[in-house]
Protein backbone atom coordinates (compact mmCIF):
# COMPACT_ATOMS: atom_id res chain seq x y z
CA UNK A 1 0.00 0.00 0.00
CA UNK A 2 1.59 3.29 -0.62
CA UNK A 3 0.76 6.67 0.62
CA UNK A 4 2.19 10.03 -1.30
CA UNK A 5 4.33 12.13 0.13
CA UNK A 6 3.01 15.86 -0.26
CA UNK A 7 5.29 17.33 2.65
CA UNK A 8 8.67 16.80 3.91
CA UNK A 9 10.41 18.08 7.17
CA UNK A 10 13.73 18.17 7.00
CA UNK A 11 15.23 17.45 10.45
CA UNK A 12 18.84 18.64 9.65
CA UNK A 13 20.58 22.25 8.56
CA UNK A 14 23.01 23.09 6.16
CA UNK A 15 24.44 21.03 3.06
CA UNK A 16 22.50 17.98 3.39
CA UNK A 17 19.31 20.14 4.12
CA UNK A 18 19.85 21.64 0.72
CA UNK A 19 20.15 18.76 -0.72
CA UNK A 20 16.82 17.08 0.12
CA UNK A 21 15.23 20.08 -0.43
CA UNK A 22 16.75 19.89 -4.68
CA UNK A 23 14.79 16.45 -4.61
CA UNK A 24 11.75 17.68 -2.93
CA UNK A 25 11.59 20.60 -5.05
CA UNK A 26 12.33 18.28 -8.23
CA UNK A 27 9.00 16.09 -7.07
CA UNK A 28 7.00 18.70 -6.39
CA UNK A 29 7.04 18.17 -2.35
CA UNK A 30 6.85 20.85 0.13
CA UNK A 31 9.58 21.07 1.99
CA UNK A 32 9.73 23.11 5.75
CA UNK A 33 12.96 23.36 7.12
CA UNK A 34 14.10 23.92 10.94
CA UNK A 35 16.57 25.86 12.30
CA UNK A 36 17.99 27.06 15.80
CA UNK A 37 18.70 30.52 17.48
CA UNK A 38 22.24 30.20 15.32
CA UNK A 39 20.76 29.16 12.01
CA UNK A 40 18.51 31.91 11.69
CA UNK A 41 19.92 33.29 8.48
CA UNK A 42 21.22 30.07 7.06
CA UNK A 43 20.71 29.18 3.93
CA UNK A 44 18.66 25.91 3.82
CA UNK A 45 16.00 28.12 6.23
CA UNK A 46 15.54 30.38 2.68
CA UNK A 47 15.94 27.70 0.46
CA UNK A 48 12.72 25.56 1.75
CA UNK A 49 9.14 26.79 1.81
CA UNK A 50 8.68 27.02 5.40
CA UNK A 51 10.93 26.84 8.52
CA UNK A 52 10.46 27.05 11.96
CA UNK A 53 12.58 27.74 14.62
CA UNK A 54 13.46 24.71 17.56
CA UNK A 55 15.53 25.80 20.13
CA UNK A 56 18.87 27.39 21.17
CA UNK A 57 22.29 27.33 19.11
CA UNK A 58 23.64 24.04 20.86
CA UNK A 59 22.28 21.14 19.01
CA UNK A 60 21.31 19.39 22.47
CA UNK A 61 18.85 21.79 22.94
CA UNK A 62 18.02 21.83 18.93
CA UNK A 63 18.39 19.43 16.33
CA UNK A 64 18.70 16.64 18.74
CA UNK A 65 15.42 17.53 20.17
CA UNK A 66 13.24 14.88 19.48
CA UNK A 67 9.74 16.39 21.11
CA UNK A 68 10.40 19.83 19.49
CA UNK A 69 10.68 18.49 16.22
CA UNK A 70 7.92 16.66 16.38
CA UNK A 71 6.59 19.12 17.75
CA UNK A 72 7.28 21.21 14.77
CA UNK A 73 6.57 18.81 12.36
CA UNK A 74 2.97 18.24 13.50
CA UNK A 75 2.20 21.72 13.67
CA UNK A 76 3.54 22.38 10.10
CA UNK A 77 1.47 19.50 9.09
CA UNK A 78 3.67 17.57 6.97
CA UNK A 79 3.17 13.99 6.47
CA UNK A 80 7.09 12.58 6.89
CA UNK A 81 10.19 13.59 8.39
CA UNK A 82 13.79 12.81 6.66
CA UNK A 83 16.90 13.19 8.45
CA UNK A 84 19.30 13.76 6.66
CA UNK A 85 22.92 12.32 8.08
CA UNK A 86 24.32 13.25 11.66
CA UNK A 87 21.78 14.59 14.59
CA UNK A 88 19.09 11.99 14.52
CA UNK A 89 19.36 10.49 11.54
CA UNK A 90 20.61 6.90 12.87
CA UNK A 91 18.39 7.34 16.35
CA UNK A 92 15.88 4.27 16.84
CA UNK A 93 13.89 6.28 19.55
CA UNK A 94 13.15 9.31 16.87
CA UNK A 95 12.32 6.54 13.94
CA UNK A 96 9.74 5.42 16.35
CA UNK A 97 8.11 9.05 17.81
CA UNK A 98 8.02 9.71 13.83
CA UNK A 99 5.32 6.64 13.50
CA UNK A 100 3.77 7.00 16.70
CA UNK A 101 2.47 10.82 15.30
CA UNK A 102 1.38 9.59 12.22
CA UNK A 103 4.63 10.67 10.15
CA UNK A 104 6.59 8.83 7.74
CA UNK A 105 10.35 8.58 8.72
CA UNK A 106 12.35 8.20 5.50
CA UNK A 107 14.60 5.81 6.80
CA UNK A 108 14.60 2.63 8.20
CA UNK A 109 12.41 1.28 11.38
CA UNK A 110 13.43 2.05 14.56
CA UNK A 111 14.22 -1.19 16.08
CA UNK A 112 16.83 -1.73 13.00
CA UNK A 113 18.75 1.67 13.76
CA UNK A 114 19.02 0.07 17.19
CA UNK A 115 20.28 -3.51 16.00
CA UNK A 116 22.79 -1.44 13.47
CA UNK A 117 23.69 1.61 16.08
CA UNK A 118 24.93 -1.11 18.44
CA UNK A 119 28.21 -2.62 17.34
CA UNK A 120 28.64 -5.71 19.70
CA UNK A 121 25.04 -6.91 18.57
CA UNK A 122 25.35 -6.35 14.52
CA UNK A 123 28.58 -7.92 14.64
CA UNK A 124 26.85 -11.24 16.05
CA UNK A 125 24.40 -10.39 13.95
CA UNK A 126 25.97 -10.92 10.63
CA UNK A 127 27.88 -12.97 11.59
CA UNK A 128 24.97 -15.53 11.41
CA UNK A 129 24.28 -14.83 7.82
CA UNK A 130 27.70 -15.47 6.52
CA UNK A 131 29.59 -12.27 6.79
CA UNK A 132 33.22 -12.25 7.92
CA UNK A 133 33.57 -9.56 11.11
CA UNK A 134 37.50 -8.64 12.15
CA UNK A 135 38.63 -10.89 14.74
CA UNK A 136 37.53 -9.46 17.73
CA UNK A 137 35.42 -10.20 21.02
CA UNK A 138 31.68 -8.68 21.71
CA UNK A 139 30.62 -10.61 24.11
CA UNK A 140 28.48 -10.33 27.08
CA UNK A 141 31.07 -10.48 29.54
CA UNK A 142 31.89 -6.84 30.26
CA UNK A 143 34.21 -7.66 33.47
CA UNK A 144 37.43 -5.82 33.15
CA UNK A 145 39.08 -8.93 33.58
CA UNK A 146 36.91 -10.72 30.91
CA UNK A 147 38.22 -8.12 28.01
CA UNK A 148 42.06 -8.15 29.34
CA UNK A 149 41.81 -11.72 28.94
CA UNK A 150 40.15 -11.49 25.43
CA UNK A 151 42.82 -8.69 24.44
CA UNK A 152 45.60 -11.31 25.19
CA UNK A 153 44.46 -14.18 23.16
CA UNK A 154 42.88 -11.68 20.03
CA UNK A 155 47.01 -10.16 20.34
CA UNK A 156 48.45 -6.45 19.68
CA UNK A 157 48.30 -4.41 18.13
CA UNK A 158 44.61 -4.11 19.11
CA UNK A 159 41.56 -1.54 18.71
CA UNK A 160 39.04 -0.76 21.65
CA UNK A 161 35.82 0.86 20.37
CA UNK A 162 32.46 2.16 21.95
CA UNK A 163 29.55 -0.63 21.66
CA UNK A 164 27.48 2.30 20.95
CA UNK A 165 27.69 5.47 18.53
CA UNK A 166 30.26 6.73 15.76
CA UNK A 167 32.35 8.87 13.51
CA UNK A 168 35.55 7.91 15.49
CA UNK A 169 34.31 8.92 19.01
CA UNK A 170 36.18 6.97 21.82
CA UNK A 171 38.13 4.71 19.73
CA UNK A 172 41.95 3.79 20.75
CA UNK A 173 44.52 1.52 18.93
CA UNK A 174 46.58 0.13 22.02
CA UNK A 175 49.99 -2.00 21.27
CA UNK A 176 50.72 -4.04 24.25
CA UNK A 177 48.97 -5.58 27.30
CA UNK A 178 50.40 -2.66 29.20
CA UNK A 179 48.89 -0.04 27.20
CA UNK A 180 45.49 -2.00 26.98
CA UNK A 181 45.37 -1.87 30.94
CA UNK A 182 45.71 2.05 31.03
CA UNK A 183 43.80 3.07 28.45
CA UNK A 184 40.39 0.77 29.06
CA UNK A 185 39.01 2.80 31.55
CA UNK A 186 39.60 5.95 29.82
CA UNK A 187 37.84 4.23 26.87
CA UNK A 188 35.10 3.25 28.76
CA UNK A 189 34.52 6.73 30.70
CA UNK A 190 34.61 8.43 26.88
CA UNK A 191 32.09 5.76 25.56
CA UNK A 192 29.88 6.34 28.76
CA UNK A 193 30.13 10.03 28.25
CA UNK A 194 29.25 10.14 24.46
CA UNK A 195 26.85 7.41 23.93
CA UNK A 196 25.52 6.70 26.97
CA UNK A 197 26.58 3.13 27.94
CA UNK A 198 30.14 1.63 28.87
CA UNK A 199 30.27 -1.51 26.91
CA UNK A 200 33.10 -1.75 24.42
CA UNK A 201 33.69 -3.88 21.37
CA UNK A 202 37.67 -5.51 20.85
CA UNK A 203 39.24 -5.80 17.24
CA UNK A 204 42.43 -6.43 15.97
CA UNK A 205 44.09 -3.38 14.73
CA UNK A 206 44.58 -4.30 10.67
CA UNK A 207 47.40 -2.30 9.14
CA UNK A 208 47.10 -0.20 6.55
CA UNK A 209 43.90 -0.99 5.69
CA UNK A 210 41.39 0.29 3.11
CA UNK A 211 37.71 1.24 3.53
CA UNK A 212 35.23 0.22 1.24
CA UNK A 213 31.52 0.60 1.75
CA UNK A 214 28.73 -0.89 -0.27
CA UNK A 215 25.85 0.95 -0.90
CA UNK A 216 22.49 -0.74 -0.26
CA UNK A 217 18.78 -0.09 -1.23
CA UNK A 218 15.96 -2.30 0.22
CA UNK A 219 12.27 -1.41 -0.14
CA UNK A 220 8.93 -2.23 2.02
CA UNK A 221 8.36 -5.41 -0.02
CA UNK A 222 11.30 -7.62 0.26
CA UNK A 223 13.71 -6.62 -2.99
CA UNK A 224 17.19 -5.43 -2.52
CA UNK A 225 19.98 -4.34 -4.73
CA UNK A 226 23.51 -3.03 -4.43
CA UNK A 227 24.99 0.23 -5.66
CA UNK A 228 28.27 -1.52 -5.60
CA UNK A 229 31.01 0.42 -3.59
CA UNK A 230 33.07 3.43 -2.47
CA UNK A 231 36.41 3.61 -1.03
CA UNK A 232 36.70 5.99 1.42
CA UNK A 233 40.24 5.61 2.52
CA UNK A 234 41.85 8.98 2.97
CA UNK A 235 40.75 9.99 6.56
CA UNK A 236 41.84 12.13 9.63
CA UNK A 237 41.57 10.94 12.82
CA UNK A 238 38.49 8.46 11.48
CA UNK A 239 37.01 11.25 9.37
CA UNK A 240 36.22 10.56 6.15
CA UNK A 241 37.85 13.27 3.70
CA UNK A 242 37.51 11.69 -0.02
CA UNK A 243 35.57 9.40 -0.99
CA UNK A 244 35.16 7.96 -4.87
CA UNK A 245 33.71 4.86 -6.77
CA UNK A 246 34.42 2.38 -7.89
CA UNK A 247 37.98 1.07 -6.03
CA UNK A 248 41.04 0.63 -7.68
CA UNK A 249 41.27 -2.44 -4.69
CA UNK A 250 38.60 -4.50 -6.27
CA UNK A 251 39.24 -6.54 -9.17
CA UNK A 252 36.32 -8.70 -10.62
CA UNK A 253 36.22 -11.60 -8.30
CA UNK A 254 36.64 -9.39 -5.10
CA UNK A 255 34.12 -7.14 -6.20
CA UNK A 256 31.01 -8.99 -6.39
CA UNK A 257 32.21 -11.11 -3.24
CA UNK A 258 32.43 -7.71 -1.02
CA UNK A 259 28.91 -6.48 -2.50
CA UNK A 260 27.25 -9.44 -1.90
CA UNK A 261 28.79 -9.41 1.66
CA UNK A 262 27.31 -6.32 2.11
CA UNK A 263 23.79 -7.53 1.08
CA UNK A 264 23.70 -9.69 3.28
CA UNK A 265 24.63 -7.67 6.03
CA UNK A 266 21.31 -5.61 5.54
CA UNK A 267 19.62 -8.55 4.40
CA UNK A 268 20.49 -9.61 8.08
CA UNK A 269 18.77 -6.28 9.71
CA UNK A 270 16.00 -6.97 7.48
CA UNK A 271 16.90 -3.12 6.30
CA UNK A 272 14.71 -0.98 4.59
CA UNK A 273 15.83 1.89 3.06
CA UNK A 274 19.06 3.10 1.93
CA UNK A 275 22.06 2.48 4.08
CA UNK A 276 25.45 1.75 3.48
CA UNK A 277 27.34 -1.50 4.97
CA UNK A 278 31.55 -0.67 6.19
CA UNK A 279 33.98 -3.25 5.70
CA UNK A 280 37.86 -2.97 6.05
CA UNK A 281 39.95 -4.83 3.68
CA UNK A 282 43.38 -5.26 4.26
CA UNK A 283 46.55 -5.52 2.00
CA UNK A 284 46.01 -9.40 1.64
CA UNK A 285 42.48 -9.19 -0.22
CA UNK A 286 40.10 -10.45 3.20
CA UNK A 287 37.83 -7.59 3.92
CA UNK A 288 35.59 -7.21 7.51
CA UNK A 289 32.11 -6.26 8.36
CA UNK A 290 33.00 -2.71 10.29
CA UNK A 291 29.65 -1.56 10.56
CA UNK A 292 26.28 -0.36 9.30
CA UNK A 293 24.74 3.16 8.79
CA UNK A 294 21.48 3.57 8.58
CA UNK A 295 21.04 6.36 6.85
CA UNK A 296 21.83 8.31 3.57
CA UNK A 297 26.14 8.78 3.65
CA UNK A 298 27.72 11.84 3.31
CA UNK A 299 29.76 10.40 -0.13
CA UNK A 300 26.15 9.30 -1.94
CA UNK A 301 26.53 12.02 -4.59
CA UNK A 302 30.03 9.84 -6.23
CA UNK A 303 27.28 6.75 -6.64
CA UNK A 304 24.71 9.27 -7.81
CA UNK A 305 27.19 10.50 -10.46
CA UNK A 306 28.51 6.99 -11.60
CA UNK A 307 24.73 4.96 -12.20
CA UNK A 308 22.60 8.17 -12.66
CA UNK A 309 20.10 7.85 -10.22
CA UNK A 310 18.62 10.31 -7.04
CA UNK A 311 19.42 8.27 -4.32
CA UNK A 312 16.83 11.31 -2.15
CA UNK A 313 14.46 10.15 -4.60
CA UNK A 314 14.86 6.58 -3.88
CA UNK A 315 14.21 6.88 -0.39
CA UNK A 316 11.18 9.22 -0.54
CA UNK A 317 9.35 6.99 -2.92
CA UNK A 318 10.45 3.32 -0.97
CA UNK A 319 9.27 5.37 2.53
CA UNK A 320 6.03 5.53 0.33
CA UNK A 321 5.95 1.94 0.06
CA UNK A 322 7.02 1.91 -3.41
CA UNK A 323 8.93 -1.07 -5.18
CA UNK A 324 12.34 -0.08 -6.42
CA UNK A 325 12.33 0.88 -9.63
CA UNK A 326 15.01 -1.67 -11.27
CA UNK A 327 16.59 -4.54 -10.42
CA UNK A 328 20.45 -5.74 -9.85
CA UNK A 329 20.86 -6.47 -13.65
CA UNK A 330 19.74 -3.31 -14.72
CA UNK A 331 22.69 -1.47 -12.34
CA UNK A 332 25.87 -0.71 -14.47
CA UNK A 333 27.95 2.18 -13.19
CA UNK A 334 29.86 4.09 -16.19
CA UNK A 335 33.23 5.81 -15.46
CA UNK A 336 34.72 7.32 -11.93
CA UNK A 337 33.46 9.55 -9.55
CA UNK A 338 35.80 11.15 -6.62
CA UNK A 339 34.27 13.86 -4.06
CA UNK A 340 36.14 15.67 -1.69
CA UNK A 341 35.19 17.60 1.93
CA UNK A 342 35.23 21.08 2.27
CA UNK A 343 35.52 21.82 5.75
CA UNK A 344 36.02 25.31 7.89
CA UNK A 345 38.79 24.14 9.41
CA UNK A 346 42.58 25.47 9.01
CA UNK A 347 45.21 22.90 8.68
CA UNK A 348 47.95 25.19 9.08
CA UNK A 349 46.87 25.51 12.44
CA UNK A 350 46.14 22.02 13.60
CA UNK A 351 42.84 21.94 11.86
CA UNK A 352 41.25 24.07 14.34
CA UNK A 353 37.91 25.38 13.49
CA UNK A 354 37.30 28.39 11.67
CA UNK A 355 33.98 29.73 12.29
CA UNK A 356 32.81 32.90 10.95
CA UNK A 357 31.27 34.84 8.56
CA UNK A 358 32.05 34.06 4.74
CA UNK A 359 32.19 37.20 2.62
CA UNK A 360 32.62 35.96 -0.57
CA UNK A 361 31.88 32.26 -1.52
CA UNK A 362 32.39 30.74 -5.33
CA UNK A 363 31.60 27.32 -6.19
CA UNK A 364 32.97 25.57 -8.78
CA UNK A 365 31.31 25.10 -12.23
CA UNK A 366 32.30 23.01 -15.43
CA UNK A 367 31.31 19.61 -16.99
CA UNK A 368 31.33 16.69 -14.86
CA UNK A 369 31.74 19.02 -12.10
CA UNK A 370 29.45 19.43 -8.98
CA UNK A 371 29.08 21.48 -5.51
CA UNK A 372 26.35 20.22 -2.66
CA UNK A 373 27.13 23.40 -0.34
CA UNK A 374 25.37 24.83 2.71
CA UNK A 375 26.42 28.41 2.40
CA UNK A 376 26.77 31.53 0.04
CA UNK A 377 28.35 34.56 0.09
CA UNK A 378 27.97 36.79 3.56
CA UNK A 379 26.89 33.24 5.42
CA UNK A 380 28.17 32.49 8.81
CA UNK A 381 29.70 29.24 10.08
CA UNK A 382 28.51 28.53 13.74
CA UNK A 383 30.97 26.94 15.75
CA UNK A 384 28.78 24.31 17.57
CA UNK A 385 28.17 21.94 14.78
CA UNK A 386 30.12 19.64 11.91
CA UNK A 387 32.80 22.03 10.19
CA UNK A 388 31.80 20.25 6.52
CA UNK A 389 30.20 23.47 4.21
CA UNK A 390 30.42 21.56 0.88
CA UNK A 391 31.69 18.71 -0.82
CA UNK A 392 32.85 19.39 -4.34
CA UNK A 393 32.61 16.31 -6.62
CA UNK A 394 34.08 15.49 -9.99
CA UNK A 395 33.59 12.67 -12.42
CA UNK A 396 35.03 11.49 -15.53
CA UNK A 397 35.45 8.27 -17.66
CA UNK A 398 38.64 7.43 -15.85
CA UNK A 399 39.72 7.89 -12.32
CA UNK A 400 42.39 10.09 -13.65
CA UNK A 401 40.14 12.26 -15.44
CA UNK A 402 38.14 12.48 -11.99
CA UNK A 403 40.99 13.56 -10.18
CA UNK A 404 42.11 16.11 -12.57
CA UNK A 405 38.58 17.54 -12.96
CA UNK A 406 38.52 17.36 -9.21
CA UNK A 407 41.88 19.42 -9.12
CA UNK A 408 41.14 22.13 -11.29
CA UNK A 409 37.74 22.15 -9.52
CA UNK A 410 39.37 22.81 -5.90
CA UNK A 411 41.40 25.41 -7.61
CA UNK A 412 38.55 27.36 -8.97
CA UNK A 413 36.90 27.37 -5.69
CA UNK A 414 36.45 30.36 -3.70
CA UNK A 415 35.95 30.98 -0.04
CA UNK A 416 37.12 34.12 1.61
CA UNK A 417 36.66 35.05 5.55
CA UNK A 418 37.32 31.51 7.24
CA UNK A 419 40.12 29.47 6.46
CA UNK A 420 39.01 26.28 5.08
CA UNK A 421 41.00 22.59 4.23
CA UNK A 422 41.24 23.68 0.26
CA UNK A 423 44.72 23.71 -0.07
CA UNK A 424 44.80 20.24 1.85
CA UNK A 425 42.55 18.61 -0.20
CA UNK A 426 44.93 20.02 -3.16
CA UNK A 427 47.61 18.72 -1.70
CA UNK A 428 46.51 14.82 -1.32
CA UNK A 429 44.88 15.16 -5.04
CA UNK A 430 48.66 16.07 -5.74
CA UNK A 431 50.33 13.62 -4.23
CA UNK A 432 51.92 10.91 -5.67
CA UNK A 433 50.08 8.17 -3.31
CA UNK A 434 46.65 9.43 -4.60
CA UNK A 435 47.32 9.82 -7.86
CA UNK A 436 48.64 6.07 -7.71
CA UNK A 437 45.63 4.86 -5.95
CA UNK A 438 48.08 3.55 -3.04
CA UNK A 439 45.94 4.54 -0.40
CA UNK A 440 44.77 3.50 2.79
CA UNK A 441 43.47 5.21 6.29
CA UNK A 442 46.93 6.30 7.15
CA UNK A 443 47.47 7.69 4.37
CA UNK A 444 47.35 11.40 5.48
CA UNK A 445 50.08 10.68 7.61
CA UNK A 446 52.68 9.60 5.36
CA UNK A 447 51.88 12.76 2.69
CA UNK A 448 52.24 14.98 5.86
CA UNK A 449 51.50 18.66 6.73
CA UNK A 450 50.53 21.64 4.62
CA UNK A 451 53.83 23.88 4.56
CA UNK A 452 53.13 26.67 7.52
CA UNK A 453 53.60 29.32 4.59
CA UNK A 454 51.67 29.53 1.38
CA UNK A 455 50.70 32.04 -0.90
CA UNK A 456 47.60 34.83 0.73
CA UNK A 457 45.54 33.00 3.25
CA UNK A 458 41.84 33.22 2.38
CA UNK A 459 41.95 35.43 5.97
CA UNK A 460 44.20 37.99 4.33
CA UNK A 461 41.71 37.89 1.01
CA UNK A 462 38.86 38.35 3.40
CA UNK A 463 40.36 41.16 5.73
CA UNK A 464 40.60 43.26 2.09
CA UNK A 465 37.08 42.15 0.92
CA UNK A 466 35.73 42.84 3.83
CA UNK A 467 37.52 46.82 3.52
CA UNK A 468 36.03 47.30 0.19
CA UNK A 469 33.15 45.95 0.96
CA UNK A 470 32.19 48.28 4.15
CA UNK A 471 33.69 51.35 1.72
CA UNK A 472 31.05 50.08 -1.14
CA UNK A 473 28.03 49.39 1.41
CA UNK A 474 28.24 52.94 2.43
CA UNK A 475 29.02 54.63 -0.45
CA UNK A 476 25.71 52.98 -2.00
CA UNK A 477 23.72 55.32 0.94
CA UNK A 478 21.21 53.25 3.35
CA UNK A 479 19.37 50.84 1.74
CA UNK A 480 19.58 48.12 4.20
CA UNK A 481 19.22 45.73 1.64
CA UNK A 482 22.74 46.70 0.32
CA UNK A 483 24.47 47.88 3.68
CA UNK A 484 23.43 45.08 5.41
CA UNK A 485 26.51 44.71 8.82
CA UNK A 486 29.83 43.25 7.83
CA UNK A 487 32.23 42.39 10.13
CA UNK A 488 34.73 45.24 10.79
CA UNK A 489 38.27 44.12 9.38
CA UNK A 490 40.26 46.39 11.57
CA UNK A 491 39.42 44.43 14.34
CA UNK A 492 40.86 41.43 13.81
CA UNK A 493 44.74 41.14 15.40
CA UNK A 494 45.15 37.86 14.25
CA UNK A 495 43.03 34.86 11.81
CA UNK A 496 39.86 36.00 11.10
CA UNK A 497 37.63 34.78 13.17
CA UNK A 498 33.66 35.95 14.05
CA UNK A 499 33.45 36.42 17.76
Amino acid sequence: MTRSIRSVLIANRGEIAIRVIKTCRAMGIETVAVYSEADAGALHVREADRALPIGPAPSAESYLRIDRIIHAAKSAKVDAIHPGYGFLSQNGDFADACAAAGLLFIGPPGDVHRLMGDKRAARQQVQRFGVPVVPGYDGDDQSNERVMAEAKRVGFPLMIKPSRGGGGKGMHVTNSAAEFEAVLPRARRESQSSFGSDVVVLERFVQKPRHVEVQVLFDQHGNGVHLFERECSVQRRHQKVFEETPSVALDPDLRPRLCAAGLAAAAAAKYVNAGTVEFLLDPSGEFYFLEMNTRLQVEHPVTEMTLGIDLVRLQIEIAEGRPLPFSQGQLAPRGHAIEARLNAEDPRHGDAPSPGRILHFEEPRGPFVRCDSGVASHSVVPEYYDPMIAKIIASGPTREAARATLLQALRDLVVLGIATNREKLIQVLESEAFRSGHIHTGVLDEIGPLPRELPASPQDLGLIVAALEAASASSRGSDPALSAPRPDPWAATSAWRLS
